[in-house]
């Protein structure tokens, strides 16, 4: 497997739907530099976050913007787990997408996100996904050069069951395009990002939008990345940058091996 090196781009969101994409280009110049194998970027980085948006940004499988990323992906020699977006089926619903193109822009994995974010926080944030969103219906894992790797979107993560089927299904990273608020961000972000990566000894990686004050919705940021071990390796604060790791997909085996937690676990509980 050998080393990886791990980019994520914690993004301003523009209005303008291709304006988001514009501007990836001078910062995968910058990733190139540090010789980035993944670039990851945030939920919904193309499309405000709101749910009167997500139909009316929403394109098919194939449209622009995934041609554009796809070409990006190829442009540079990257893999790109390209954030989410909305995405329109052919039956007309709605869903909250990942795609991840490998280095000659081929997608090889899609995710939609399977539990839609419908929270009341008494004092605190209210939002509803499925006044316009469809769930998904399936955990996603993918082949690459180093292993295989996971990938759900923000709320998914908090469902310990999804993160555990990609880690059976032989993740050792899990990418998770994510974009917490202001109150469950400071409340729970690192701490669910640690906690799944100790339960399934991945790697995780949670990249999120910058803050936009000027936003209905604003963004916890803090894009982070943990070790098998529960170590955070890297974290942002609140602005738009660029957070570079390197890993070693062999220490996911190795901690395996030490604590054989999954090996160890009661299967028919």
């Amino acid at each position: 497997m050998g080393m990886m090196t791990v980019a994520q781009l914690q993004t301003h969101v523009y209005e303008d739907k291709m304006k988001n994409v514009e501007m990836l280009t001078p910062l995968l110049w910058q990733t190139k530099e540090y010789h980035a194998d993944f670039v990851c970027l945030p939920e919904m980085f193309a499309c405000p976050y709101e749910t009167k948006n997500f139909p009316v940004y929403a394109e098919e499988e194939g449209g622009p913007l995934w041609t554009a990323l796809s070409g990006l992906a190829k442009e540079f020699g990257i893999y790109l787990s390209a954030g989410s977006v909305p995405e329109r089926t052919p039956e007309g619903k709605i869903r909250n997408t990942a795609y991840v193109f490998d280095r000659q822009g081929n997608q090889i994995a899609k995710h939609s996100k399977v539990h839609l974010f419908d929270i009341d926080v008494k004092g605190g944030q209210s939002f509803k996904e499925s006044d316009t969103l469809t769930p998904g219906d399936h955990s996603t894992v993918f082949e690459t050069e180093f292993g295989i790797m996971g990938l759900c979107i923000c709320f998914d993560f908090r469902f310990p069951e999804l993160a555990r089927r990609m880690a059976l299904d032989g993740a050792k990273a899990i990418f998770v395009p994510a974009a917490f608020n202001m109150t469950t961000g400071p409340a729970h972000w690192e701490v669910m990002f640690r906690s799944r990566a100790v339960d399934n000894q991945v790697f995780t990686f949670g990249t999120a939008p910058a803050r936009d004050k000027t936003a209905s919705y604003h963004s916890w940021g803090h894009s982070i990345a943990v070790s098998p071990w529960g170590t955070i390796l890297n974290q942002m604060g609140a602005e738009a940058g660029i957070q570079v790791t390197e890993i070693r997909l062999e220490e996911a085996d190795e901690i395996r091996e030490q604590l054989p937690l999954l090996k160890g676990r009661m299967e028919n509980m």
